[in-house]
């Protein structure tokens, strides 16, 4: 299981997400709009130029696990370090309290708004067509917290997209979404796993006091077409 989340975009992409992918045997990304990330059939090495028909100049993907040069037809426009997290706890105990409510088509504009604000990482205007999203809103029907399911492969589950505006910061949102999620997904059978960036310090130890535990601090890069 952990070997899957080694490599789990790749696994996603060519495995249960397929239908949302465009590439090759090689190298996979996820289509205009569910998500700009990148996954390699060898992530150390990846095939690069198999991904140049399905890119433009103009898009930006994120890619896990690669720490080598850029061939001449790429660039990395960004590096860092990013930490892969897998749920090793008894299952939570979630709140039903209403106001935790379902996201959908209609609520869009709003998550798009809020993740452009908050930045949670890659996201974009499909990008809650991958899973299950849940959010909080304030008494004037604004969006300020969701959290929501992205990568699959087996029964490995990603929780992604956890955001809080920071109007509403400290009251627990975040924490209540991610344990819905969580509680539901070990319901069906599933392992959550979540990535935080390597500085982001403070969501790491709330990760690791609600039961997550590090898997790997892989390579996380930003890369585009030149």
């Amino acid at each position: 299981m952990t070997d899957l989340l080694t490599n789990l975009t790749w696994h996603a992409l060519s495995g249960p997400h397929a239908p949302y992918a465009s590439g090759t045997s090689t190298a996979r990304r996820y289509a205009t709009g569910f998500s700009p990330i990148v996954g390699f059939a060898d992530a150390l090495h990846p095939d690069l130029d198999a991904l140049l028909p399905f890119c433009t100049p103009d898009e930006h993907f994120y890619a896990i696990g690669w720490s080598g040069p850029a061939p001449s037809t790429w660039q990395v426009d960004m590096e860092s370090v990013i930490v892969k997290m897998i749920w090793d706890a008894p299952a939570p105990v979630a709140d039903t309290l209403p106001d935790v409510v379902r996201l959908g088509a209609a609520d869009v504009e709003q998550v798009l708004a809020l993740a452009d604000l908050t930045r949670p990482g890659p996201f974009s205007t499909r990008t809650i067509e991958l899973g299950e999203y849940f959010g909080c809103f304030d008494d004037n029907g604004r969006l300020v917290a969701m959290a929501g399911e992205r990568m699959a492969a087996s029964t490995l589950r990603e929780i992604s997209g956890v955001c809080t505006h920071p109007d509403a910061q400290g009251k627990g949102y975040a924490k209540r979404l991610v344990t819905r999620l969580v509680a539901q997904q070990m319901q069906r059978g599933e392992v959550p796993v979540l990535h935080v960036m390597q500085g982001n310090a403070g969501a790491r130890r709330i990760y690791e006091r609600m039961g997550f535990r590090v898997h790997s601090e892989p390579v996380v890069r930003v890369i585009s077409r030149r």
